[in-house]
């Protein structure tokens, strides 16, 4: 089988930026005609641009993942765009650092509407779209190493990684008979704007002393010497879209390095 995705109409939410772009990109470079999908509008069409500009093949859109009415015109103006959609990346997330007895009502609904929440609506979406479409399609959610093992102060992070790989499962039993492939990857840690937003709040509740303290720390024992880059994820990406992954369904991939064993 190919690992191909010429051709390929692909979404990936949480695109302006990070993973999402990463994997945006790589899927672009590879042949696919990419979706970015983001929050700010603004930003998910400049990127969509620095691909054109590349050579690749993409268009921008806003979405707010946890509006179902959102990720639903996202879908629609992808198949008006392309004429079909291929496979979905609900990669949109956030994350929170927090004490475990300080994280609150609305920290918790927070980071689990979109981390989960926001999973959960692009799972069933684009599988109706699918359906409709005759069967067939991947579907690849971003979950984390957070997903494998829970972290405090990640604790509700934790959580919303866990419930993405539960949701990953189940919408694989639930589609398999569509001939619909549900998976997820993990990430280890990502040089990213999210990790400096960890970092910083690790300094911030005290947890570390110095810029980058949490982020050296969590890295420190990756068997592969380095913590993780965005573009590392693009490939194994790539693979999922692919109809080389044709027969595999509910797994959650770990990337991370070698920094979680299983």
């Amino acid at each position: 089988m190919s690992n191909s995705v010429e051709g390929r109409s692909i979404i990936v939410t949480g695109a302006g930026r990070g993973i999402g772009r990463s994997i945006a990109e790589g899927l672009a470079r590879a042949g696919a005609r990419v979706v970015i999908a983001d929050i700010a509008a603004d930003t998910a069409e400049s990127t969509a641009a620095e691909i054109r500009e590349a050579g690749g093949q993409a268009i921008g859109l806003a979405v707010d993942v946890t509006d179902r009415a959102s990720t639903r015109d996202l879908i629609a103006r992808t198949v008006a765009e392309h004429g079909r959609l291929d496979a979905m990346f609900n990669n949109a997330g956030i994350a929170q650092v927090q004490p475990f007895n300080d994280i609150t009502e609305e920290d918790w609904h927070r980071v689990m509407d979109v981390n989960a929440m926001g999973v959960l609506i692009g799972i069933q979406e684009a599988a109706k779209q699918f359906i409709a479409q005759g069967g067939g399609g991947k579907i690849v959610n971003t979950a984390s190493i957070a997903g494998k093992q829970g972290y405090e102060p990640l604790a509700h992070y934790s959580a919303s990684k866990f419930a993405v790989v539960a949701l990953t499962q189940a919408a694989a039993r639930a589609f398999g008979k569509h001939g619909i492939c549900v998976n997820a990857i993990c990430p280890g840690v990502v040089a990213t704007d999210m990790w400096k937003l960890i970092d910083k709040g690790f300094k911030d509740e005290g947890l570390t002393s110095r810029d980058n303290e949490a982020f050296e720390g969590f890295s420190a024992d990756i068997l592969l010497g380095r913590p993780s880059r965005p573009e590392d994820l693009a490939g194994v990406s790539i693979f999922l879209a692919s109809a080389g992954s044709d027969y595999m369904t509910g797994q959650s991939l770990v990337v991370d390095g070698g920094m979680v064993l299983l």
